[in-house]
C-alpha cells in the first residue's frame, strides 16, 4: 500500500539522515517518478528535505534525535509513579519466564520486584537493567552488544535487533516516549525503534509501561500500534477515548495502585 511505502521510506531516510534517490528507488524497487511523489509528501509533512540526488532528514527531525533528555534526568521525573507501574507489571512475570526488558526509566525498577522468581531469563539492551540484576543468581541476563547510547544508557545496533529475533520470548515489557491512538506507542531514536518493532513482533505477550505523561505524544518514529499491546499498565485513569479504545480492542489495562 502506498500509505505504508511512504511511511517506510519516513523511516529509512530518517535513520540514514542522507540518502540518494538512486539508492532509494533500488531499496524500495520503485520508479523516480513514483520516488519523487512520495518525496513531495514527506517535504510537505517536514520531516524530511530535498538536496541535489538525494534527501536528507529535516533540521527539525535531526534536533529531535539528538535532543533526547538523559536517561539521569527521566529516571528522576515521575519517579514515584514508575516505581508503581514496575512492581504491578512484575506481577506477570513467573518461574521460568524468558522476558524482555525494554530501556527505558520505568522498565528497569521491574527487576526489583523479580527477587522471589525461579531461573527468569531477562533479555535487555539497558545498562542499569544489568547492574539491577547483578546481585539476583536467580536472574539469568543476556544483553547483546552494540553502540552505547548514554542518552538511553542502552546498547543499539543492527546486532541487537537481528539476534534477539531468535529466542522465544514470553513476555516484552516495553517503554515509551510517547502514546496516542493515532501514532501508537513512539520513540525518538531510529536505532531503538528497530529493537523495539522485532522485540513486539517476537513475543507471545507485550506489556506496555507509560506514566500518564505520556498521553496524546509523539515521537519521531511508531515502533507499534497500540492493537499490537496485549496489556497496557499506567498510573492513573487513562482518557475517555483511550478506555473506548481499549474496550473495542481487547486491551487490558490497568491503573497501578
Amino acid at each position: 500500500m502506498k500509505s505504508n511505502r511512504i511511511k517506510n521510506l519516513e523511516e529509512y531516510i530518517l535513520k540514514h539522515e542522507s540518502v540518494s534517490l538512486d539508492h532509494l528507488c533500488e531499496v524500495f524497487s520503485i520508479s523516480k517518478n513514483t520516488l519523487r511523489r512520495d518525496i513531495n509528501e514527506l517535504a510537505k509533512k517536514g520531516t524530511i528535505k530535498k538536496v541535489y540526488g538525494g534527501v536528507e532528514a529535516s533540521e527539525t527531525s535531526k534536533k529531535n534525535l539528538n535532543n533526547l533528555i538523559s536517561f539521569e534526568e527521566r529516571n528522576i521525573k515521575n519517579n514515584n509513579e514508575k516505581i508503581r507501574i514496575a512492581k504491578f507489571a512484575a506481577s506477570f512475570v513467573e518461574d521460568g519466564d524468558i522476558i524482555f526488558i525494554d530501556s527505558g526509566t520505568t522498565t528497569l525498577h521491574i527487576i526489583e520486584f523479580l527477587k522471589d522468581r525461579k531461573d527468569v531469563t531477562i533479555l535487555t539492551n539497558n545498562i542499569n537493567a544489568i547492574v539491577n540484576a547483578l546481585p539476583s543468581p536467580n536472574l539469568n541476563v543476556i544483553c547483546l552488544g552494540g553502540n552505547l547510547i548514554r542518552k538511553t544508557n542502552s546498547f543499539e545496533g543492527i546486532h541487537n535487533f537481528t539476534t534477539f529475533k531468535d529466542y522465544n520470548i514470553n513476555k516484552a515489557f516495553m517503554a515509551a516516549t510517547g502514546v496516542s491512538i493515532l501514532n501508537g506507542a513512539t520513540n525518538s531514536s531510529p536505532l531503538e525503534y528497530e529493537i523495539k518493532k522485532s522485540i513486539v513482533n517476537k513475543s507471545d505477550e507485550v506489556y506496555l509501561l507509560v506514566n500518564s505523561s505520556k498521553f496524546n505524544v509523539s515521537a519521531l518514529m511508531t515502533y507499534c500500534s497500540l492493537k499490537e499491546i496485549d496489556h497496557f499498565i499506567t498510573d492513573s485513569e487513562p482518557p475517555k477515548e483511550y478506555v473506548e479504545y481499549f474496550n473495542e480492542n481487547n486491551i487490558k489495562f490497568t491503573v497501578a495502585e
